[in-house]
């Protein structure tokens, strides 16, 4: 069997419905709310594990971070069978009001990004899959979560995210900041599958509230942001039983 370059598996590995976070330890996180999970494979950046949740069986898959690292990913999965993908992850807010363990729905990234301009004009929209987006708004009311829905920014440089930036940010009206969701958007879309991001807030860049900033213990945090990615993740998982 031919394995993927960098994912290592091949045709038969995968399900149709994969969850893609950023972060390899998450993967682990997710994994652990599910009723089972199989570990696939491990190398560089990409964590792969098998699971099942409420009946529906998924697959687990980190990008690590950014878009050149999340096309690879995605690239890989849909070459070998997956359909629908959903990242969760984490976003620095950028309206004033959306709070430390809010969740963010993306309805279309902004391409601060590099590797979308090498697949397609800069024009062409980085939107998410309608059916994807309603399933996570549904799972986050269901759940009685504080939700926004809207357009986000996805950047390739963390630490060039200047005041100016942000300000410019803000008043076109983008919800929060990520590093992957355009790519996944914009690779989906080409390829034919459906694709949607809920990301936790962990931080809100317009009231100075920047992630690694301050020393604020985890006692110092409010509540709902205690458990934010745990809450989050659960969320994901509400929406891809829906959608598998």
């Amino acid at each position: 069997m031919t394995l993927q370059p960098h994912l290592r598996v091949g045709d038969g590995d995968v399900h149709d419905v994969a969850l893609m976070p950023g972060d390899p330890g998450r993967v682990e996180r997710i994994a652990a709310a599910c009723d089972s999970a199989t570990d696939l494979a491990h190398n560089r950046e990409y964590r792969l594990v098998d699971a099942e949740y409420d009946g529906v069986p998924l697959t687990i898959c980190s990008t690590g971070v950014g878009s050149p690292s999340a096309a690879i990913a995605l690239e890989e999965l849909a070459a070998v069978g997956v359909e629908t993908v959903i990242r969760p992850g984490t976003t620095g807010a950028l309206q004033a009001g959306i709070e430390i363990g809010d969740m963010v729905v993306a309805t279309g990234a902004a391409k601060e990004e590099g590797t979308t301009k090498r697949y397609e004009r800069a024009e062409y929209p980085a939107v998410p899959d309608f059916e994807v987006v309603r399933a996570l708004v549904d799972a986050s009311e269901a759940n009685d979560e504080a939700v926004h829905v809207g357009p986000v920014v996805t950047d390739d440089a963390f630490y060039a995210e200047t005041d100016d930036y942000v300000a410019d940010w803000e008043a076109a009206g983008l919800l929060a900041v990520e590093m992957e969701a355009a790519a996944l958007f914009t690779l989906a879309r080409r390829k034919g599958l459906r694709a949607g991001a809920i990301c936790t807030v962990d931080g809100n860049l317009v009231e100075g509230t920047q992630k690694g900033t301050g020393d604020a213990t985890e006692d110092e945090l409010p509540p709902k942001a205690r458990n934010n990615v745990e809450r989050m993740i659960g969320l994901a998982l509400d929406a891809a039983a829906t959608l598998g």
